[in-house]
């Protein structure tokens, strides 16, 4: 069984992914960030860097995905690969900060990719507010991450929902963490799990 955990920067995916992987005896993997060697230099300079930091999360991501699909263990991952080229490559294009010749060649190479790429089994989409992600960006105090501007992150979100409310690829559950703590308050983890637990049997039945 293949998990995916997806949503904006901020909305808390990796610490759910941890937590839910601990709570079911699952596999996890997660996106390649505190040793990206081009995530810093992004955030600085997000014009010059924008494509080669999508190519490496690219490059991570499909690695992840043979991973798992050549796996028989149950597994959850941390963002899919579709997040990489429907809304952060396809945002840094709209935004101007990719140019049309290498957004074409990104796009081009996900094509190749997403051939091979099974859709998860269940996706779980976090949907946070702006409120939300930016206490959560600035409660895990990451230096490179400070320089992140409002409307980046907003621009983000549109693209999340224009996904969201698009996808078709598999079974989807949405859950909204604008008022859940699943880290210091037990109930709403166990709130998340029971939806999860839903979601999973049906996977089943």
């Amino acid at each position: 069984m293949h998990i995916a955990v997806s949503g904006n920067i901020g909305s808390g995916k990796t610490t759910l992914t941890e937590k839910l992987a601990k709570h079911y005896g699952w596999k996890a993997e997660f996106e390649s960030v505190e040793n990206n060697p081009y995530l810093p230099d992004f955030y600085e300079d997000m014009k010059r860097w924008a494509f080669h930091l999508q190519v490496y999360f690219l490059n991570s991501r499909f690695n992840q995905i043979k991973k798992i699909q050549e796996n028989k263990y149950d597994f959850i991952q941390d963002r899919t690969i579709y997040e990489d080229a429907y809304i952060f490559a396809a945002n840094l294009h709209k935004s101007g900060l990719m140019t049309e010749r290498d957004y074409e060649n990104y796009r081009s190479l996900f094509d190749s990719m997403i051939d091979h790429v099974k859709a998860p089994d269940l996706l779980i989409y976090l949907k946070a507010d702006i409120p939300k992600l930016v206490g959560q960006i600035e409660k895990r105090g990451r230096t490179y991450e400070t320089t992140m501007r409002i409307d980046y992150l907003k621009n983000l979100n549109q693209h999340y929902e224009q996904w969201i409310d698009n996808y078709k690829e598999g079974k989807l559950l949405i859950i909204d963490v604008n008022q859940l703590d699943f880290v210091e308050n037990p109930d709403d983890f166990s709130f998340v799990v029971e939806k999860v637990d839903r979601e999973i049997f049906g996977l089943f039945s």
